[in-house]
């Protein structure tokens, strides 16, 4: 299972610091060019979007063991779950449309001709094993970057929403952190927010959002009917609907991790195929949870919050999401930890990323027209266990010394232009500041989930 490595480890520099060992990542290779796994939208598998840098010199750790040159005083992690089998209503529509060839005598496309043996047999909602690897190596390549941080007297600090999926995928990270320090570390499980409650780290939370139907329908119709009359010129009988075509399309993705090998799927369409069935999760994204929702990015507003209470290490200020009994115990809700992991959903790190002013469009994404030069796509926001990474620099520039934050969203330094000069250093309090929508409770926004 664990063969044929996917990670390069030139991508991942690390330092090396006492009881840590060398990082050996465990998940597979799945087999799958660049130009399809990289536009599967939020199912691509994760894939750095940029080479890491580390920071600047001149900011130095201050409460860690070793010191270089540079280095973090605090680290935040958010990451989604790992790759999973699809949802339930998903893998009923995708099980709908593998029916449909039942009623092919004939295929015309040998590209199509496995299907006449090919038989749905995916689970649904959970991890698969290659989401459980995914997590793994992401803790050991945080051991790898942050280790430096830990210490027997401060722990990791980790939560997870309660979706199975969620929390398998926060013990996996605790389990590959913990080996790359020889197991010469005790991490407590995760505190799980119930997702029936307030919970920063789902978006259920907002009874009277808006979807993104109407947007996915607009795009669907703009741009499967010709992948839909290739298929069915390919399966005479098989009628299937623009709908089908995208469920197909997803299923080089879901039934490639789910047997951690290229599917047969993936080489039934093109890469200028794949290109758009990408921007189908970028739409969907955007319309969902995004700018493009009017009550989109209201639902991150309790999650940056809480990130300001920690870089501040102060308590938590927040009227949204939060569950107020959790944050405000230092059980549940500790301060002046070095560093924190949360695990959470694609949709509501969209959310979050908004709140935050991530990812900004200078217009709203076109529903039957792709702008080839945006920065707003899926597979670089919200990959199968994506991650945002929140580091609290101290840093000495002369006049600029001082505590700073950098982003980062997978390996990707963000600009953070909101609060910065753009050159992804931003100072923490000009970071508070610059979080007015969220500091408001977004403005009003929030009580017009519930009016």
């Amino acid at each position: 299972m664990f063969s044929n490595i996917v990670f390069a480890l030139v991508l991942f520099p690390y330092f090396v610091v006492d009881n840590v060992i060398a990082f050996k990542p465990v998940t597979p290779n799945l087999g799958l060019p660049v130009s399809i796994s990289h536009n599967l939208a939020e199912y691509s598998p994760y894939f750095p979007s940029a080479l890491y840098s580390p920071p600047p010199l001149g900011c130095e750790i201050t409460q860690a063991r070793y010191c270089f040159a540079y280095g973090f005083d605090e680290t935040n992690f958010l990451e989604r779950h790992g790759a999973r089998f699809p949802t339930a209503s998903a893998g009923a529509k995708i099980n709908a449309t593998i029916a449909k060839f039942k009623n092919v005598k004939k295929y015309e496309d040998n590209k199509l001709a496995f299907l006449r043996k090919y038989t749905y047999d995916l689970g649904h909602d959970v991890l698969v094993g290659f989401g459980a690897a995914q997590s793994y190596d992401a803790g050991q390549l945080a051991a790898q970057r942050y280790g430096s941080l830990v210490s027997s007297r401060d722990l990791p600090f980790v939560r997870a929403s309660s979706s199975s999926r969620v929390v398998d995928s926060s013990t996996n990270w605790t389990s590959g952190f913990i080996h790359n320090f020889r197991g010469h570390l005790t991490i407590q499980p995760p505190v799980v927010l119930s997702e029936a409650g307030n919970d920063t780290l789902d978006d259920s939370d907002c009874p009277n959002a808006g979807s993104s139907d109407a947007a996915n329908a607009q795009w669907l119709a703009a741009y499967a009917p010709p992948i839909a009359a290739r298929l069915n010129a390919g399966a005479p009988g098989a009628n299937l609907t623009n709908a089908d075509a995208q469920n197909l399309l997803s299923l080089c993705a879901f039934d490639s991790v789910a047997k951690e090998k290229a599917s047969p799927f993936c080489d039934v369409f093109t890469v200028e195929e794949f290109e758009l069935f990408e921007y189908s999760g970028d739409i969907d994204k955007f319309y969902d949870t995004g700018y493009g929702q009017q009550l989109g990015r209201v639902q991150g507003v309790g999650y940056v919050n809480e990130l300001i209470a920690r870089l501040t290490d102060r308590p938590v200020i927040d009227h949204t999401e939060s569950n107020t009994t959790l944050d405000s115990s230092s059980t549940t809700f500790p301060l002046n930890r070095a560093l924190y992991a949360d695990f959470s959903h694609d949709n509501q790190m969209i959310a979050i990323y908004s709140a935050l002013g991530l990812f900004r469009q200078p217009a709203p994404l076109n529903t039957t027209k792709p702008n080839s030069r945006r920065t707003w796509l899926a597979s670089k926001l919200v990959p199968f266990s994506a991650t945002l990474v929140t580091e609290r620099l101290q840093c000495g520039f002369g006049k600029s010394s001082g505590a700073f934050v950098r982003m980062l969203v997978d390996d990707a330094v963000q600009p953070l232009e909101f609060c910065g000069s753009g050159d992804g250093l931003c100072g923490v309090q000009s970071f508070v500041n610059s979080q007015s929508y969220a500091r408001s409770q977004g403005n009003g926004d929030f009580a017009i989930c519930f009016s």
